[in-house]
């Protein structure tokens, strides 16, 4: 069975390595993929956002199932031209995919929906004048979003007035984020632990893998700027299973049924960013895709062979069971000097052997690239995931900075405290 894998960064090699582990021995093609990704399968030279040459090498190469990882190609309308050519794929339509690609669509469906989510209103960039006098009345602290895509990195949580003021001229004047602030959705600085939750559905039926909790902002103890993630680990402590069933309940089914009951059904995977307030958990956001560092501490924790599930969803086959998570899993990224401003390229990399060397490590390549020199160096402000699973979280960490301490380039970051959270929430129980 031939699949094609598009993407090419951590989350894409994560679900590569996943699928190369199924019992059916898929012949594996990962468009564009990465030096991670070409030990698996076949690296495919054509750009996750180039929907007619995807769609014409799945014809020609006789591709029996693709699997989307970015979400670009997804809002472009990619699974629309694949249904429309009879080819079997996973992930939303671009109809669907607005539930990421326009924070204000997602924001005006939860209302309508009644799920439960931050008090907000959406401006465009003819209102700032309304935008600033909203922010003026909510007061600080408040959170800014570009209501398109911008990588992970289009949120800006504002603890002073001026901080917001500054960030709105941001996004709407100075254009920060290019279209995807075109419009600007202002919303309340919800408290709580955050939390993801990933449902694979075909709009009707749906399996619910470990939730996990991603580290956003790019300094220790959670400082700094946002990134599109430094770290993550499974399962998430705060996300009890009194709290799963009550995200299933108010989430994952009314956001399912609602999609269809708009004749917009979704499937593929659904990421539902989750704060944990006080008064129950609220969604962040959505995501039409798995998320990136998420999927590679996901992923190891799932038992079943991910492959059949996919399969099961895309043909209406019956699903295999699902079992709950064993042990845990954590990974870390390590990130260019800079990231996420401006960085080098071309930095080279040491050490990537020794650490996947290490029992029940994996480090997940995310933006690196062949070096005309032999080896690999750096091409991206991501660059590596070095992740590894143990029989509890406390373990799983200190595998992972075990592969962490043995890879080396220059400028390279990280951060140290990756998860610290659940490790004392564990501690507390």
């Amino acid at each position: 069975m031939k699949v094609l894998v598009i993407g090419g960064g951590g989350r894409e090699h994560a679900i590569t390595w996943k699928l190369a582990q199924s019992k059916h021995a898929p012949e594996l093609f990962i468009a564009p993929g990465n030096p991670g990704t070409a030990a698996l399968g076949r690296n495919v030279p054509i750009g996750a956002s180039d929907v007619a040459g995807l769609l014409s090498f799945a014809r020609e190469e006789g591709v029996a199932l693709t699997i989307v990882g970015p979400e670009q190609p997804l809002v472009d309308g990619i699974v629309d031209a694949f249904n429309k050519a009879g080819l079997r794929i996973f992930g939303p339509t671009a109809a669907a995919a607005a539930l990421e690609g326009s924070k204000a669509f997602a924001k005006a469906f939860m209302e309508r929906h009644g799920i439960p989510t931050a008090a907000h209103r959406t401006f465009d960039k003819a209102a700032y004048a309304e935008a600033k006098q909203y922010i003026t009345q909510q007061g600080a602290p408040v959170v800014l979003k570009a209501s398109g895509l911008a990588a992970g990195k289009g949120v800006l949580i504002c603890g002073t007035l001026s901080e917001a003021y500054a960030g709105l001229d941001a996004l709407m004047k100075e254009s920060r984020f290019g279209e995807a602030g075109a419009s600007v959705v202002v919303e309340e600085c919800m408290e709580g632990e955050e939390a993801s939750v990933f449902a694979l559905t075909d709009g009707e039926r749906y399996v619910l893998l470990a939730p996990a909790q991603d580290h956003k902002r790019v300094g220790e103890g959670d400082t700094g700027p946002n990134t599109g993630g430094m770290g993550a680990y499974a399962p998430a402590p705060v996300m009890t299973a009194a709290l799963m069933k009550e995200v299933e309940a108010t989430v994952i089914l009314p956001t399912l049924r609602g999609m269809a009951a708009e004749g917009t059904p979704y499937q593929g995977i659904l990421y539902v960013g989750l704060m944990m307030t006080p008064t129950g958990p609220r969604v962040v956001e959505f995501n039409c895709r798995f998320g990136d560092p998420e999927t590679q501490v996901v992923l190891p924790l799932l038992q079943e062979d991910l492959l059949e599930i996919i399969g099961s969803l895309v043909g209406g086959d019956p699903l295999p069971p699902v079992s709950s998570a064993v042990g845990a899993a954590a990974c870390v990224v390590l990130a260019s000097g800079g990231y996420p401003g401006s960085y080098d390229k071309g930095k080279a990399i040491a050490g990537i052997e020794e650490a996947d060397a290490l029992d029940d490590v994996v480090v997940f390549h995310a933006g690196t690239r062949d070096a005309a020199a032999g080896g690999v160096e750096t091409s991206g402000g991501r660059v590596l995931a070095v992740a590894a699973s143990a029989p509890d979280l406390k373990g799983a960490l200190e595998k992972t900075y075990a592969g962490v301490a043995r890879i080396e380039f220059e400028d390279q970051q990280f951060r140290r405290d990756i998860g610290q959270k659940g490790l004392a929430r564990i501690a507390e129980s």
